[in-house]
C-alpha cells in the first residue's frame, strides 16, 4: 500500500506544469472563420463551445472584445484585438533589420509674420505667398523638396493648433520642428507657443533666425531671448542647431536644408518600405468634382494606385494618386505626401492611414468601427484634475502635475512659473520634517524612502506660460499634454470653456495667489474644498433702458445666445470686463412675468442691487453649485 501511494505521488509530482496562454492579438474585423485559421481551433468546435453561454454565431460573425474574452476563457487561450494600424505598426518595428533611413517630415512654426510661409515659398522657388489671404496661410498644406538629390517634405501650418491637434489624436507626423524667428522682432508669444509644443511633443528643434536683411535686426539679441526660453542654441554652448537667414532675400536657405538632412542623419529617422502602406490624414476634403479627397503623409510600407485602404471610419480604394502639384503618381514612398482619390467618405485629420489585401477586408473593418461607434458613445479621454490629483497619487499614478500658466500681466506670469515649480518640493519637505513619535522609530528606514516618492510625487511642471487670454491653442495643448491650465485675472470666454469641455481639460480662474497655490497644496494632500461649478446658461445684449417708479431700473434686451432665466445668478459685463455679480430678480417678455426666454427673442430684466445700466452692456446668466472632489 505504501508503495502504490509513493508511486501515486512521484506521478504527481512528474506533472509538468501548466503553461501559461500564449498571448494571440487579433486583428479588428477579424470573423470566426479568419479566428479558427489563425489559433487552428475549428469553426464548429467554438460555435458548439458557446451554444450553453447563449451565443448563436456563424463562420462569419465578426468577433466582438466580449466574444473574445469569452472564447478565451472557453479554450484556455488570451486573445487581444488590437486595430489594424498597430498590428501593422508592430510588424513594421519588429525586425531592425528592414528599417531603413527615410526623408524628414518637417514643420515650420514660429510668431505671426516672422517669415513662415515666405521661407517656403523661397525653398520651393514658387509663388505660395501670393495664393495666400493677406500673406497668411489659410490651409494645412505638405510639400516636398529636393536639396543634394536627398527629399525634404515640408508641412505648412496655420499656427500651432493643427500640430497639437493631430499629436492630441496619436499622430505623431512631425519628425523636425522649424522655428522661425524674425531677426528685428524677437521671440513673441507665438514664438514661445511653438517652443511649448514642441518640446511637449518631444520633436527635436532647429531655429532659424529670419530677415537678417533688416536694417533693425539683432541677431545676439534673439540668441539671448532664446536661451531664456530654454533653446539655447550651438554658440551659445547648447546643442540645438541655428540659421541666420532671409526668406526675402533668399540668404543661406542652401545651409538651411544642409542642417535639416544633417540633424535627420544624427536623429536617424527609419521607415519599413516592405510592409502594406500606412500613415496619417493631413487634412480631408469633399470636392465637388472628385468627391471624398484626403492628404496622406505615408510613414511605412510603399502605397500603389489601386491600393484598398481603411482610414478611421472611411475605406476605399486609392482610384488616383497626385503630389502636391497636381502630377499623378504610381508609387508613394515614406515621407511622400499624397492627394487620394476614392474614400467613400471624408475622414479626419490625424486618423491613421492603412492599406488592407482587399476592398472586402477595408469594408469588415469599417462596419466593425461604424457598429462600435453606434453601441457606444465616443468618449475623450480622461484628463487630470485637481479634484483627483491626490487619488491619482495615492496609487502612483501621477508624479508630476502639468500646468499651463495665463495671466493678465507678465509680471504675474513670471511670480507664477517662479514659486509653481517650487511647491511640490516645499510640501514634501514639509511632510519630511515632522517629528516622529518614538513608537514610530522602527519605521524610520520605511519613512526615509516614502519621503522619497512624496517629493517625486509633488513635482510641477509648467508646461507652458504666457500673458493674454486663453485660447484654443491652449486648450488644445493641454489637451495634449494632459495639463490643467491656471487663469490668474482673466476669465475664459464661452467658446474656449466649451472646448475645454469638449476636450476634458480642466480650467481654473483665480484673482489671488494665495487662493492659487492653496488650492494646488489643498490637491496634493487630498484636502481640496469643494469647488464652485459654473454652469453657462445664456447670453443677452441691453437694447434699451427703462426706469420705471415703484419698480426699478429693467434692461431690456435680445437674448444673442442660450437662454435666460428668471432667478438665476448673471454678470454685466462691460468692454469685456465684468461690472457687477447678482441674481437676475425678474424676467418678463413683453408683458407677461415668464420663467426663461430663449435666443432670438426679447425680454426685460431687473437685477438685485443694480441699476447702472448702459446700452450694449451684456447680461450673462450661469448656475453655480458645488462640487465634492
Amino acid at each position: 500500500m505504501e508503495s502504490q501511494e509513493k508511486k501515486k505521488k512521484a506521478k504527481l509530482k512528474a506533472k509538468p506544469a501548466k503553461a501559461e496562454p500564449k498571448k494571440i492579438l487579433l486583428r479588428e474585423g477579424l470573423s470566426l472563420k479568419e479566428l479558427s485559421e489563425k489559433t487552428g481551433i475549428k469553426s464548429k468546435d467554438i460555435i458548439e463551445k458557446l451554444k450553453p453561454s447563449g451565443y448563436s454565431i456563424n463562420v462569419n460573425d465578426v468577433i466582438s472584445e466580449s466574444l473574445a474574452d469569452l472564447i478565451s476563457k472557453e479554450f484556455g487561450l488570451e486573445l487581444e484585438l488590437v486595430s489594424i494600424e498597430k498590428e501593422m505598426q508592430i510588424q513594421a518595428k519588429s525586425d531592425p533589420k528592414e528599417m531603413a533611413l527615410k526623408p524628414p517630415v518637417v514643420t515650420i512654426m514660429g510668431h505671426v509674420d516672422h517669415g513662415k510661409t515666405t521661407l517656403l515659398d523661397a525653398i520651393r522657388q514658387s509663388n505660395l505667398v501670393g495664393k495666400e489671404s493677406g500673406g497668411i496661410t489659410q490651409h494645412i498644406g505638405a510639400y516636398r523638396i529636393f536639396h543634394n538629390n536627398r527629399p525634404i517634405t515640408f508641412i505648412d501650418t496655420p499656427g500651432h493648433e493643427a500640430f497639437t491637434r493631430l499629436r492630441a489624436r496619436g499622430a505623431h507626423l512631425t519628425d523636425i520642428v522649424v522655428l522661425v524667428v524674425a531677426a528685428d522682432d524677437g521671440v513673441m508669444p507665438q514664438t514661445r507657443e511653438a517652443i511649448s509644443h514642441a518640446k511637449e511633443a518631444g520633436v527635436p528643434i532647429m531655429v532659424a533666425i529670419n530677415k537678417i536683411d533688416k536694417k533693425e535686426a539683432d541677431i545676439d539679441k534673439v540668441k539671448q531671448q532664446l536661451s531664456k526660453e530654454g533653446v539655447l542654441l550651438e554658440d551659445w554652448g547648447g546643442d540645438i542647431i541655428s540659421v541666420d537667414i532671409s526668406a526675402k532675400e533668399k540668404t543661406n536657405l542652401e545651409e538651411l536644408l544642409e542642417m535639416i538632412l544633417l540633424l535627420s542623419d544624427v536623429i536617424e529617422i527609419k521607415a519599413n518600405t516592405k510592409v502594406q502602406a500606412q500613415g496619417v490624414v493631413l487634412e480631408a476634403r469633399l470636392d465637388a468634382q472628385k468627391g471624398a479627397v484626403a492628404t496622406v503623409i505615408i510613414q511605412h510600407g510603399v502605397l500603389n494606385q489601386g491600393d484598398a485602404f481603411i482610414c478611421g471610419i472611411c475605406y476605399g480604394k486609392a482610384r488616383a494618386l497626385f503630389d502636391e502639384n497636381g502630377k499623378p503618381l504610381k508609387r508613394v514612398e515614406p515621407s511622400m505626401p499624397v492627394e487620394i482619390l476614392g474614400l467613400c467618405d471624408v475622414p479626419e485629420a490625424g486618423d491613421p492611414f492603412q492599406v488592407v489585401p482587399d476592398l472586402e477586408t477595408a469594408k469588415q473593418i469599417s462596419q466593425y468601427r461604424q457598429s462600435k461607434l453606434k453601441k457606444e458613445e465616443p468618449t475623450r479621454p480622461e484628463h487630470l484634475t485637481l479634484d483627483e490629483l491626490f487619488k491619482k497619487i495615492e496609487v502612483g499614478e501621477v508624479k508630476e502635475l502639468p500646468l499651463i500658466i495665463k495671466a493678465d500681466v507678465q509680471g504675474s506670469v513670471d511670480v507664477l512659473t517662479d514659486i509653481l515649480p517650487d511647491l511640490g518640493t516645499e510640501l514634501a519637505t514639509k511632510v519630511s520634517k515632522k517629528p516622529a513619535k518614538p513608537s514610530e522609530k522602527t519605521e524610520e528606514k520605511k519613512d526615509k524612502s516614502k519621503e522619497k516618492i512624496d517629493r517625486e510625487k509633488v513635482k510641477i511642471k509648467i508646461v507652458h506660460s504666457a500673458t493674454g487670454s486663453i485660447t484654443e491653442s491652449d486648450v488644445l495643448l493641454a489637451s495634449a499634454a494632459n495639463a490643467i491650465i491656471i487663469g490668474y485675472n482673466i476669465k475664459p470666454s464661452q467658446k474656449i470653456l466649451d472646448l475645454a469641455k469638449k476636450e476634458n481639460v480642466e480650467v481654473r480662474s483665480y484673482n489671488v495667489i494665495y487662493e492659487l497655490t492653496e488650492d494646488i497644496k489643498k490637491a496634493m494632500f487630498g484636502m481640496l474644498e469643494p469647488t464652485i461649478k459654473e454652469t453657462y446658461l445664456g447670453r443677452a445684449e441691453i437694447r434699451r433702458i427703462f426706469r420705471i417708479s415703484r419698480v426699478g431700473v429693467i434692461a431690456g434686451c435680445y437674448v444673442k445666445d442660450g437662454k435666460i432665466t428668471r432667478n438665476a445668478e448673471a454678470r454685466v459685463i462691460r468692454n469685456d470686463e465684468v461690472i457687477h455679480k447678482g441674481r437676475i430678480s425678474s424676467l418678463k417678455h413683453l408683458k407677461d412675468n415668464v420663467n426663461e426666454v430663449t435666443k432670438e427673442y426679447e425680454c426685460g430684466i431687473r437685477l438685485e442691487k443694480f441699476k447702472e445700466f448702459v446700452e450694449g452692456d451684456i447680461i450673462e446668466a450661469f448656475l453655480t453649485e458645488k462640487t465634492m472632489p
